[in-house]
């Protein structure tokens, strides 16, 4: 039976013992489906942490017949590659993030619309209700299945080498890296920042080589890619949060049996309800990491962002793109953005 709740010490050696015996060993031939779950994110971060911590519940609950190994830190390329390996199906499981799949798909960025949440609360209230399900939808009808409950990854803040980030001022110019998503690239360029997109195996280096300035991600994810060593100013601008699906070929995924797709709905599901509540826990934590690493934290107003963002286009852009049907369920929770 799972705890409740795992400190960030305990999901992090559970996650790499799990990853070391469990899931990168099993027997060959053990099961009838042998899959492969790919992820840019360290086998730290808390979604990977409890999805390899339910590998085995899977395996033994399916008496045998289901595994996946888990591929963390793009050990099977970077985001662009894996989604397409995923909708291909050469990878039959994928940590999808709405954002990466928006140049698939436009109206895939919807849940990541740059200063749409004000902290937690009606974000989960999307993407647990209507606008979740509109988004699976769309998910599946680009070649993935993404399970209901979704995963937290955060509300996204700004790091820079040299300087914090106050006002939108601060921006202007700055050689941020961002990831491959148009809605995350439409919101610095109306912020009149200078956009750099590379995959997050490509970070670390450009940041250390000084090919971009600084980058946006949660806070854990900033400690654990040791961005500390190459960054130090962290600004909370919180302008984006990020929700993940556990994702699978959506061929793949239709040729299991019932059973099988029941039981790994359950685990994953359970999966994803404690990471959810990790995340909360160790926030605290990891920003108390950062600080011990020297990084100097800062929180802007936020309104200014917002309205330079809007002052540009980037709102009415983004709804011209996306539809008004998107649109529409993203407003009924957030109010109004245009």
């Amino acid at each position: 039976m799972l705890h409740k709740k795992l400190s960030r010490r305990k999901i992090l050696a559970g996650a790499a013992g799990i990853t070391a015996v469990n899931i990168l060993h099993w027997p060959a031939n053990a099961a009838e489906f042998s899959w492969k779950y790919g992820s840019v994110l360290p086998i730290t971060h808390p979604m990977n942490a409890r999805i390899s911590e339910a590998a085995p519940k899977i395996l033994e609950a399916t008496n045998g017949k289901f595994e996946y190994k888990v591929y963390p830190s793009s050990a099977l390329g970077g985001d662009t590659a894996m989604i397409a390996q995923a909708i291909s199906g050469a990878l039959q499981m994928y940590s999808l993030s709405g954002d990466i799949m928006a140049p698939r798909a436009p109206a895939g960025g919807i849940l990541g619309v740059g200063f749409a949440w004000d902290g937690y609360g009606k974000n989960w209230e999307a993407m647990d209700g209507e606008l979740g399900l509109w988004y699976r939808g769309l998910a599946e009808r680009t070649g993935l299945y993404a399970l209901p409950k979704a995963f937290d990854h955060g509300f996204r803040n700004i790091t820079h080498r040299s300087k914090p980030i106050n006002t939108p001022d601060d921006l202007h110019g700055m050689k941020i890296r961002l990831p491959v998503a148009p809605t995350l690239i439409a919101l610095f360029k109306a912020m009149e920042a200078s956009p750099t997109p590379l995959n997050l195996g490509e970070v670390y280096s450009a940041l250390q080589t000084g090919i971009v300035d600084g980058q946006e991600n949660p806070v854990q994810l900033i400690d654990e890619a040791k961005f500390y060593e190459v960054q130090k100013y962290i600004s909370m601008t919180g302008h984006v949060w990020t929700g993940l699906h556990c994702a699978f070929n959506l061929a793949a995924w239709k040729k299991l049996p019932p059973d099988i797709q029941d039981t790994i709905g359950k685990y994953l599901t359970e999966a994803a309800t404690l990471e959810r509540a990790d995340w909360i826990t160790n926030e605290a934590t990891v920003i108390q990491s950062l600080k011990d690493h020297g990084m100097v934290f800062n929180k802007p107003d936020v309104a200014p962002f917002r309205a330079l963002a809007k002052k540009n286009g980037y709102y009415t852009d983004l709804k011209a793109k996306m539809g008004d049907e998107a649109w529409a369920m993203l407003e009924k929770y957030t109010g109004k953005l245009t």
